[in-house]
């Protein structure tokens, strides 16, 4: 979904350089880099952003030309100026394929999790700001709010939206950019086992009580105890979604020999009748 700032909510600068070209293209960048600006968000309107910038439209057109040119921005006959991801394709849809159909490579997924989300724990504890503390806590407070009538879709979004604001807190450009790339295998679909987490009421409750563990250590300034909340946080995932799958399995193997039993008790089954 593309997401629009407004001039009101601008987290632009006034120019004040020589180099009035150069000096938009950075502080782009930089907003980019830093996470500010997302992949697919728009950008404001030409003249609203030359307005804030204290540019004048043709070195705005200059700016936004080069960071077209750099692969940064896209820009959309009559929709205007959106941001590129940074990190494209983490995997081809052939391996996107591949690891759907076999299992182990959801759990190398969960492995890969375990460490960088531990570790992104840790760094938010020592950098995070207040307003990193506030996003944190809106977060959990969107689960709260969507974790009871919302689809699996959308509670793995708000799930998501938490841990990459844990890794916004981080203040590591290159960890955030991975993470949101690696997350964004679960949004389209790679792994379904995370979408099936929220069905049990005390899953959900406990998997909350893990997402405010990691907030509330992390603004405390406890970078330890974020980092052993955060794989904790995961080790749990792995944990429940190992013992679902060996109940899938063993309810699957229970319902086989069931059949052959009925087989062997009344022989060939009557055919289904088909439906008037």
């Amino acid at each position: 979904m593309d997401e629009s700032i407004t001039r009101s909510e601008s987290v632009f600068e006034p120019i004040d350089v020589d180099r009035v070209a150069d000096a938009v293209v950075d502080q782009i960048e930089d907003l980019i880099l830093a996470g500010v600006l997302r992949p697919g968000q728009k950008l404001p309107p030409e003249r609203a952003l030359s307005e804030t910038l204290d540019v004048s439209r043709p070195k705005l057109r200059e700016a936004i030309h080069v960071l077209e040119e750099r692969g940064l921005l896209r820009i959309r006959r009559n929709e205007g100026a959106f941001v590129e991801p940074l990190t494209g394709e983490v995997l081809t849809p052939a391996m996107l394929a591949l690891c759907t159909r076999h299992r182990g490579a959801f759990f190398d997924f969960l492995e890969y999790r375990r460490d960088q989300e531990a570790f992104a724990a840790h760094l938010a504890a020592h950098r995070a700001t207040p307003a990193d503390h506030e996003a944190l806590y809106h977060a959990i407070e969107a689960m709260e709010a969507g974790i009871e009538g919302g689809s699996d879709s959308e509670r793995t979004d708000l799930d998501l939206s938490f841990h990459m604001a844990v890794a916004a807190a981080a203040h590591n450009a290159i960890l955030m950019h991975t993470l949101r790339a690696i997350y964004a295998l679960m949004t389209r679909g790679a792994f379904h086992d995370t979408r099936r987490l929220y069905g049990a009421g005390a899953t959900r409750e406990e998997l909350l009580r893990q997402h405010r563990a990691i907030a509330e250590a992390v603004e405390a300034g406890d970078a330890e105890r974020a980092a052993a909340a955060a794989e904790a946080h995961v080790d749990y995932v792995e944990r429940t979604c190992r013992t679902a799958e060996d109940e899938h399995r063993r309810e699957r193997i229970a319902r086989k020999r069931l059949r052959l039993t009925r087989l062997a008790d009344f022989g060939t089954p009557p055919r289904r009748r088909r439906p008037a």
